[in-house]
């Protein structure tokens, strides 16, 4: 692999450009902890001209782009986002400006640094070596420079569709599906979309209350489906969840709600599954590792979030490969500002 020798964090050390903050919420303030342990100074936080009101984040006062009139300035952005028009607007300002995005992770405190790679650099190999095709290859060569420099060429140059992705998972017409982490039901209804609405039968699970009822609400007139307000983990236990973050809710030590979790071999003890959904905020790890009898025996198809953790891009892989190797492994990045929505697809 080619990779780059320095990270976003030592050039934006080294460099006399003032840096200013795009955005406010959990990914600015990931950002601004960073760059205070390595003792770089913040200049500004700025937010697009339609949520300026006057706001103040991290004791600073929140400023349009053009408040900081034609200074020469680095802007880091901090927010996420798949929206096309999200994303072609942050093009267009990386054009006229120096736009970084760094990559801090959803979940965990692994910083995705060159002292990062450098001590995986030897998980990283294997990973690539596991790897199903040339474009898999290619998207983790990039995805790694990517998260080193903060340089969006690297991000944007491996964009693909859902489309794409699922032909390679290649769904048929009688598909027992296992939806961990449905949220509202967007991704059964994604499946429903790529099946034709026809299958034998869906189990979901989502841990949130409130989320759930909405998701009981979509899913009310579906017909062979089954629906469990609880988590999923390495094994059956009552753990706990911090419910405060919408769609980003997760299994945290110090969460508020108590909450119970089962693991997919209990769930899949007698009957078969034919394809897994694995968007679990952080606990992936856990969700594959109670699944090994299950993945050796029906060796269903899986589509599994790669982007929570720093160290998912290469443990989910390994681990899934040393689960069953008879697995073909891709990786593909979807349309995302970072390097989210970045999945794991195994047939």
């Amino acid at each position: 692999m080619n990779i780059i020798e320095r990270d976003i964090w030592s050039c934006l050390k080294s460099s006399d450009k003032n840096i200013v903050i795009y955005g406010m919420g959990n990914g600015a303030d990931k950002i601004i902890n960073e760059l205070e342990r390595l003792y770089i100074r913040v200049y500004g936080i700025m937010a697009s001209d339609d949520f300026v009101r006057g706001q103040s984040f991290r004791g600073f006062t929140v400023k349009k782009l053009s408040d900081f009139g034609g200074e020469d300035i680095i802007i880091l952005t901090a927010f996420g986002s798949q929206r096309k028009d999200v994303i072609e607007n942050i093009l267009k300002l990386a054009e006229k400006h120096t736009v970084f995005a760094p990559d801090v992770p959803v979940y965990g405190d692994n910083i995705f640094n060159k002292e990062f790679y450098d001590s995986n650099r030897d998980k990283f190999e294997r990973v690539l070596e596991i790897l199903a095709d040339d474009l898999s290859r290619k998207v983790l060569e990039n995805e790694i420079n990517f998260k080193l420099s903060g340089e969006l060429k690297y991000l944007t140059d491996i964009f693909t569709d859902k489309d794409e992705a699922f032909r390679i998972l290649d769904l048929g017409g009688n598909e027992s599906y296992l939806d961990l982490g449905a949220y509202r039901g967007d991704t059964i209804e994604e499946f429903l979309r790529y099946t034709g609405g026809h299958y034998r039968h869906i189990t979901a699970l989502e841990p949130d209350k409130k989320t759930f009822r909405k998701l009981k609400e979509y899913a009310r007139d579906i017909s062979d489906i089954q629906l469990w307000n609880m988590g999923i983990w390495s094994s059956d236990c009552d753990i706990y969840f911090n419910n405060s973050l919408g769609r980003g809710s997760s299994i945290q030590e110090n969460g508020t709600q108590k909450l119970p979790v089962t693991n997919i071999d209990t769930l899949y003890q007698i009957q078969k599954v034919s394809y897994i959904k694995i968007d679990v905020e952080g606990a992936e790890k856990q969700a594959l590792s109670g699944g090994i009898n299950t993945l050796r025996r029906d060796k269903p198809k899986l589509n599994i979030a790669l982007y929570h953790r720093s160290e998912d891009i290469f443990e989910l892989p390994l681990l899934l490969h040393g689960i069953n190797p008879d697995y073909r492994i891709y990786i593909r990045q979807h349309p995302h500002i970072p390097a989210w929505d970045m999945n794991l697809y195994a047939v």
